[in-house]
């Protein structure tokens, strides 16, 4: 009898592995999804993986190490069925949160006080084709409905109004975080990347540093940032620096502290692109151990072959693919340190996600997040 296939092509023995692997394609088609077991950009990712590049005898070795480096989280097992649609179009969604944990390595940053938030998060949408990206900043001061999440013990965190959009990640983990994020947009999260501070720091000296120029000085002692007017290499506690600095820059606020986000992750793309990784394997090695140990991923990325793929198909995306933008928001009268989203405003850039088309300008205009623009302040090489 011959051997029964499916219509894809797929025998009963193959099937399962050649599915799993057309969903985590980037070039394909959105992942369904399953259940399995359990931080940076997207930069950091895509040399994560390129890790087991390195060839050779050491390929083995690499292969192990790196692997074994990854956490994973079963954001699917965790939610199950109460999530947005899956929408077959090519495109992809990746929820990138920065956690500010003071804990182990990161004390330094602050007082450890048990619990972490989500310190930077940012929604990436890649489009069909991979060429181009939307990135949406979400304020951590955002004040939202925040729905039920379950908790680490088993015990369920109640939600409700008017609550920071980066208490979810401390009710609940990831998975609050996501499922936050994915009541807020009405978009369903393909996939999960978290990076801690000490993490963040050790890819960027891996790297070699990162080349921003300031166009006035920075003087601010709670980061620990201090720059003259210039062009600078940064290395990895100076970029953290400049990612966590909000004293010295505008207004004060988290608003022009995701600008200057914004700012770095072109300038890091930019770093990566040039550096040629692939042409020294040691230094590969070193970027992709640093980042995989920083990684906490979704179950369907925590392995380097998963990530491989996955960064694969994100060669062809260049930093001027990337279109940047904050969530549209306006300060709460109620609070002029908390910021309430505008709705009207909000639903033009999800609708516009979710139909896979660029965001409209008109609908951040007007937005707090639109005013005190940081470029003449620091701008990316």
């Amino acid at each position: 009898m011959a051997e029964q296939t499916s219509q894809d092509g797929d025998t009963p023995e193959n099937g399962e592995e050649a599915r799993r692997a057309r969903r985590i394609r980037p070039t394909g088609q959105r992942r369904r999804p399953r259940s399995r077991r359990r931080k940076i950009l997207l930069a950091a990712a895509w040399t994560a993986a390129g890790g087991i590049l390195v060839g050779g005898a050491g390929l083995g070795f690499a292969y192990v190490k790196l692997n074994g480096n990854l956490e994973g989280v079963d954001i699917n097992a965790a939610l199950g069925s109460d999530r947005p649609e899956e929408v077959d179009d090519g495109s992809l969604d990746l929820l990138v949160l920065g956690s500010d944990s003071r804990s182990g390595d990161n004390g330094k940053y602050g007082r450890d006080e048990g619990a972490a938030r989500s310190d930077t998060a940012m929604i990436v949408h890649l489009h069909e084709g991979r060429k181009k990206a939307t990135v949406v900043s979400i304020p951590r001061d955002t004040l939202v409905t925040r729905p039920d999440c379950a908790a680490e013990d088993g015990s369920t965190v109640s939600g409700g109004q008017r609550q920071m959009f980066n208490t979810a990640y401390e009710a609940g983990g990831p998975a609050c975080a996501v499922k936050t994020v994915e009541q807020m947009s009405g978009i369903r999260m393909d996939h999960y990347l978290e990076v801690d501070f000490s993490g963040f720091q050790e890819i960027i000296d891996r790297l070699g540093g990162v080349e921003v120029t300031t166009g006035k000085a920075i003087d601010d002692d709670k980061s620990g940032l201090h720059l003259d007017k210039g062009t600078h290499t940064l290395d990895g506690e100076q970029s953290l620096g400049l990612v966590r600095t909000r004293h010295g820059v505008g207004d004060g606020s988290d608003l022009g502290r995701i600008q200057l986000q914004q700012t770095f992750l072109t300038a890091l793309m930019h770093r990566v692109q040039d550096m040629g990784l692939l042409s020294s394997p040691k230094k590969l090695y070193g970027v992709a151990d640093a980042a995989t140990k920083s990684l906490t991923t979704d179950a369907e990325l925590d392995s380097v072959p998963a990530l491989l793929d996955f960064a694969q198909g994100l060669k062809g995306l260049e930093p001027e693919g990337m279109e940047m933008l904050t969530l549209p928001v306006e300060y709460d009268p109620a609070d002029a340190n908390r910021v309430l989203p505008q709705e009207k405003a909000g639903a033009q850039v999800w609708k516009a996600l979710r139909a896979d088309k660029a965001v409209p300008a008109s609908a951040t205009e007007g937005s707090a997040g639109d005013k005190g623009d940081v470029d003449d302040v620091v701008s990316a090489g």
